[in-house]
């Protein structure tokens, strides 16, 4: 053991038992009821939310950019190196996640193991990403509806998204979870159905009978120009394919930030890590197949700014080829798909803001909880943001969109830059204080080279993802500031604190690689039961069986 931590056990598994009542279990947990959540989501809620958690608008809509300034080889490449590079983060938050399963995740690890002025960044940016993602997503559901007619009243839509996340996220988090297991569903199917489609009208199941394969990568070609000519001009479309995928390409940090509120952590939740990569590889990766199979990177329609649902590349191809029904069914889906993701941003916001006041890096009143583990002062400034939506109102909804989306942008890269070097900071104790990372929950193969190749990528999309800007006759203050603004949020943010507090990086041998174990091995231990199977939660949702399940402290309620 290490000598820092001479009376801690240092070690993947559980602690021993000391005989501890069930009462005092139970002070563990719930301890600081104002301040505490409560670990109500089930095996289910987090495969869902794994698999569907952050599929929006981006991949059905969004994407459609990436081909346009790429074509489709570059499409399928960017998108693939992108998700390989976010699968490296993934390898580093589900070993960190999956063992220290604490309320506001890598936010507070980073504080905690790296530099508190770290976590004060990872926190606020995560927070400020998230919250301008809510308007986002409603603008983009405003985007789809124009698809039916544009008399829908924006105001109005914008009032019953609000009411709607207001009225999810105030009640308890295992309804949050039902929710989004539901509606992760309707994602699945959605893409399920768009990938049938591409199969089988490039097959030649299309009204015209037109088994048109992977015409468009011969014509109009595999690589498109994107703002100069030639081979320059195919490598800034391959640039514009990969930006397009640090907008699409997300995942891990939306299951870590469920960790605080997880059943059974260290087993759902590398359940639910694990299935990121497949996830990466079907959805992402086969999207971007999909759509540079069913339509040219030349398509008119593509680079419309009408503010409509033509935007998404799936109906633009419904259209051309003459299919009445299916874009009706396909946009329906959509609206679903967009408000979960809606959803599931507004839960990550009020759970950053908990987070941070926890680590006395917020106003103690968003650490603050009613007694169903909602953190209510936090909910009531998160749903501040849904507001901006209104911005519709006065400006075009698909600019609105991009400004959202451009805005934001940077903010994911900086939270993936944060996750990699927290991973660094930990790997680094792991093996100054003795910790056999093997013991761990979850074991990640490669590391810590994974963590520094993503790590370095990241920084370079940062760096690189607005350079358009600063070419001749381009630079623009505005444009400039929609690139990089939360750049120079994080800039202030950290030496803003570090300045403040007088912050210092914390050594190896003195991160506290203790923290919340013992509570978190014993709130495990106390479970008689063997954790439940995914196909047997949904075969005991199916049936209308009602399977035994024990609380927070190993007592069957019923």
């Amino acid at each position: 053991m290490a000598e820092v931590l001479p009376d801690k056990k240092l070690d993947g598994g559980s602690s021993e038992k000391n005989g501890s009542s069930n009462s005092d279990l139970e002070d563990t947990f719930v301890g600081a009821p104002n301040h505490q959540l409560h670990r109500h989501l089930g095996n289910r809620q987090i495969q869902l939310i794994a698999v569907g958690g952050s599929i929006g608008t981006a991949l059905f809509v969004s994407i459609g950019g990436g081909l346009a300034k790429g074509g489709p080889a570059s499409l399928l490449i960017g998108y693939t190196i992108y998700s390989v590079m976010v699968a490296m983060v993934n390898n580093c938050m589900a070993e960190m996640v999956t063992y220290m399963p604490v309320s506001g995740s890598f936010i507070r690890m980073a504080g905690k193991w790296v530099d508190e002025s770290l976590g004060f960044l990872a926190g606020w940016n995560f927070f400020l990403y998230e919250a301008c993602l809510i308007p986002f997503e409603i603008s983009a559901l405003n985007l789809i509806l124009t698809f039916w007619t544009d008399k829908i009243p924006v105001p109005a839509v914008v009032v019953i998204c609000i009411i709607l996340y207001g009225l999810i996220n105030i009640a308890a988090v295992k309804y949050y979870g039902e929710a989004e297991f539901w509606l992760s569903i309707g994602k699945v199917v959605l893409i399920c159905i768009l990938f049938m489609f591409t199969l089988v009208t490039m097959s030649g199941g299309n009204p015209q009978h037109d088994a048109y394969g992977f015409r468009y990568w011969q014509t109009p070609g595999a690589f498109a120009e994107h703002i100069h000519k030639g081979a320059l001009g195919r490598f800034e479309g391959l640039l514009g394919a990969i930006f397009s995928a640090g907008f699409t390409v997300v995942g891990p940090e939306y299951l870590a930030m469920v960790a605080g509120e997880a059943e059974r952590p260290r087993t759902y939740l590398k359940n639910g890590f694990k299935t990121v990569y497949w996830r990466f590889a079907v959805f992402f990766i086969g999207g971007a197949l999909c759509v540079g199979i069913i339509l040219p990177y030349n398509d008119p329609k593509l680079g419309n700014d009408s503010g409509t649902a033509d935007g998404s590349p799936y109906v633009i191809a419904m259209s051309n080829m003459g299919i009445a029904v299916l874009p009706h069914i396909v946009n329906a889906l959509l609206l679903t798909s967009i408000f979960s993701a809606g959803n599931a941003y507004t839960y990550c916001a009020m759970r950053s803001l908990h987070g941070l006041a926890l680590d006395g890096q917020a106003p103690a009143i968003f650490g603050k909880t009613m007694k169903n583990g909602i953190p209510i002062y936090a909910f009531a400034l998160t749903m501040i943001f849904p507001f901006l939506a209104f911005l519709q109102v006065s400006n075009n909804t698909a600019v609105v969109v991009t400004w959202l989306a451009t805005l934001t942008q940077g903010a994911q890269m900086i939270n993936y830059i944060v996750m990699c070097l927290t991973y660094i900071f930990f790997y680094n104790a792991c093996k100054a204080q003795g910790l056999d990372r093997k013991t761990l929950p979850y074991f990640g193969y490669l590391q810590p080279y994974c963590a520094y190749i993503a790590l370095a990528w990241m920084v370079i999309i940062e760096a690189t993802f607005g350079y358009t800007v600063f070419t001749p006759g381009n630079f623009d203050v505005g444009t400039f500031f929609s690139y990089y603004t939360m750049a120079l949020i994080a800039f202030c943010t950290y030496f803003g604190w570090k300045t403040i507090n007088r912050t210092r990086f914390v050594r190896p041998r003195d991160a506290d690689l203790v923290w919340e174990k013992p509570q978190i091995d014993a709130y495990e231990a106390a479970f008689t039961e063997q954790p439940s199977r995914f196909r047997d939660d949904m075969r005991a949702m199916m049936t209308g069986k009602i399977m035994r399940k024990e609380n927070h402290i190993g007592v069957d309620p019923n």
